[in-house]
């Protein structure tokens, strides 16, 4: 294998090379296409300036523009003139509440009042302790069930509306928390369940958006009050607070800044051999 840059493969099939990162613990693989997120938003910021894919870098710190399903989000990241550093810090698109104290039906669990906020998606908000969990103590196996009940009786009982497309007009994801939603210097800890029951590692970018959102919607924060919110799996840290008021259509929104760290874990090369009949992918449901 000494000195073998790749294995055999099909030359009429793409070779993919990849970049491997986390921000706060949420795995990022950077490919030549993709969906963008909060978490990746700070990695891709970093990646941008060390690869040469952005603007020239400039000390401070640069800024980098991305351009996000749900609109371009500005990333600055820092230079010292040789590479990226941490932290690295983003101002979202407008964000805003969506819906406060909502009475949801939720079966196995009864009415409970959650809010939705929108920061980049869709997210329904609500304490651990409404659901008899605690965000910090339970179990992650009973903290996704419970989220994932949560977000398919929200499906089914609010639309929400999006003035910009409707495209982006869905429940992405239910986030528990452990109801310190007023302004604190101590650290406020929340899990975020997605898609089809996914967990993610990191504090969630877009998360920590919307929750601003509705803080600031419900007087609890004002504009440049930093809040600093935890991961309940990984313990990773980020920042975020509502910069300037904003309009998103008729809602009356905000500008949030996030911050966080990304960090390289190492670099990889996918191939495929033109017998392998898995080379297109297979999924599991």
């Amino acid at each position: 294998m000494a000195g073998l840059e790749l294995p055999p493969h099909a030359a009429a099939l793409p070779v993919l090379r990849a970049v491997e990162m986390h921000a706060g613990g949420e795995p990022l693989r950077v490919v030549p296409a993709g969906a963008m997120c909060g978490h990746a938003v700070l990695a891709l910021g970093r990646l941008a300036l060390d690869y040469g894919l952005g603007p020239a870098p400039c000390r401070p710190e640069t800024r980098v523009v991305i351009h996000c399903p749900c609109g371009p989000v500005t990333a600055f990241v820092p230079w010292d003139g040789q590479r990226s550093r941490n932290p690295v810090r983003f101002h979202s698109v407008p964000a805003f509440a969506a819906a406060a104290d909502l009475t949801v039906d939720v079966p196995g669990y009864g009415k409970v009042v959650l809010d939705i906020g929108y920061g980049g998606a869709f997210y329904a908000f609500l304490s651990a302790e409404k659901l008899g969990l605690d965000v910090c103590s339970s179990s992650v196996r009973d903290l996704v069930d419970a989220a994932t009940a949560v977000t398919e009786a929200v499906k089914k009982q609010f639309k929400p509306h999006h003035p910009d497309s409707e495209d982006l007009a869905f429940i992405y994801g239910t986030i528990l928390t452990d109801g310190k939603d007023a302004f604190s210097d101590e650290p406020t800890t929340n899990i975020c369940v997605f898609g089809d029951a996914q967990v993610d590692r990191s504090p969630t970018g877009s998360g920590v958006t919307a929750r601003i959102a509705l803080q600031y919607h419900k007087q609890l924060i004002k504009l440049d009050q930093t809040r600093t919110f935890r991961s309940s799996t990984t313990g990773s840290l980020f920042t975020g607070k509502a910069v300037e008021e904003a309009k998103c259509g008729d809602y009356n929104a905000v500008i949030v800044e996030v911050s966080g760290e990304a960090f390289y874990t190492g670099t990889a090369v996918y191939t495929a051999e033109e017998e392998d009949p898995l080379k297109y992918g297979f999924l599991i449901k």
